[in-house]
């Protein structure tokens, strides 16, 4: 019996949780991050303020939460290439990277990020490092790992991550950010993907 209040309980503190972030997310996105408050949260999420407060006792925690909730929301069919094919490998991390990139969430936080990092330095280091960079060193990791197994060259994995993933973010998600109605099908992204990926394979492929 305690084993089954122990599991209730966590799962009503994890829809809780999952409440307040997605509540934090809407406030951000439409007040910004100086205008968004822990009290509207707490009311929006339908949960007490006490229970948002032992969660997220600053703002700040908040927001870190919600980079992070944004970043991981498409975990859950998450693959991790093993090295020995590059093409295949990259194709995984382009495809998952356009996914995240593409979600009109990822498009708002990103708006959000440029037009408070002058009052608020605080939420693009957080962008940066909680939410961007783990994935980035996933992919370091992985470019590092085919150059080991002698199927790709890659003496500088940093700078392959940042080109690779450039390629695909400068066609499925930074035009969304300055081009109004820019929308391409998730075929045009796919191929965008896969043109990202026969470059990267042509400059760093050991035949």
């Amino acid at each position: 019996m305690a084993t089954g209040t122990g599991t209730y309980h966590q799962q009503l503190a994890e829809q809780k949780r999952g409440a307040i972030l997605d509540a934090a997310t809407r406030l951000f996105m439409a007040d910004g991050y100086a205008g968004a408050s822990l009290a509207r949260v707490a009311q929006d999420a339908e949960v007490s303020r006490a229970t948002l407060f032992k969660q997220f006792p600053t703002k700040a925690s908040l927001f870190e939460a919600v980079v992070t909730h944004q970043w991981a929301a498409t975990s859950d069919d998450r693959d991790t290439p093993e090295p020995g094919d590059l093409a295949r490998g990259l194709r995984t991390y382009g495809r998952r990277y356009a996914a995240l990139m593409s979600r009109p969430e990822m498009v708002g936080l990103y708006r959000l990020v440029i037009a408070e990092m002058p009052r608020f330095p605080q939420v693009a280091q957080t962008q940066f490092e909680t939410g961007k960079m783990p994935f980035f060193r996933e992919l370091e990791d992985y470019l590092r790992a085919e150059h080991a197994a002698g199927t790709a060259r890659v003496d500088d994995a940093v700078l392959a991550a940042s080109n690779f993933l450039g390629m695909v973010g400068g066609y499925a998600f930074w035009p969304r950010l300055m081009v109004v109605g820019w929308d391409p099908t998730p075929a045009e992204v796919e191929h965008a993907v896969d043109e990202a990926v026969a470059t990267a394979v042509a400059r760093y492929s050991v035949a």
